[in-house]
């Protein structure tokens, strides 16, 4: 059971969950549009693709590397720069409960996405300001490759 001051927390940012999805959305939007309009994309990178059959929560935004050497160098480069992009997904394939429990399965897509996603900051107190200057970073990244 949470404690009363996590309780009264989580009350708080459900009382303003529509402002807080709408400003994550908001922030995604964002990154997506000043990356999109680059002939960089695809070419050096890929963004997240929403189909038009689903929905976008804005959970997180994120970049595909072409390989594992890009992706570390992108966190580098960033990182030199203070924002704090972070290598995002695990093959929970190989894990170490699932080996323990599970024979060993070969998933190359989920491989693949270990070694080149690349988590931008998302959160609601993130400024459009910020998210202009982590989108021109990255661009400054490619470009200079």
């Amino acid at each position: 059971m949470p404690s009363d001051i996590i309780a009264a927390f989580l009350f708080a940012q459900l009382e303003n969950l529509e402002i807080i999805q709408d400003k994550r959305l908001n922030l995604w939007n964002r990154y997506y549009h000043n990356l999109a309009k680059s002939h960089l994309v695809d070419e050096q990178f890929g963004i997240p693709v929403v189909f038009d059959y689903a929905s976008n929560n804005a959970h997180m935004f994120y970049l595909k590397c072409k390989n594992l050497e890009q992706r570390n160098q992108l966190i580098d480069f960033l990182k030199s720069k203070d924002i704090h992009a972070v290598f995002h997904y695990l093959s929970l394939h190989k894990s170490e409960f699932f080996l323990k429990n599970n024979k060993l399965y070969e998933l190359t897509n989920a491989d693949e996405f270990t070694v080149t996603l690349v988590r931008l900051p998302l959160y609601f107190e993130l400024e459009y300001a910020q998210v202009d200057f982590i989108t021109n970073s990255i661009l400054e990244f490619f470009i200079n490759k």
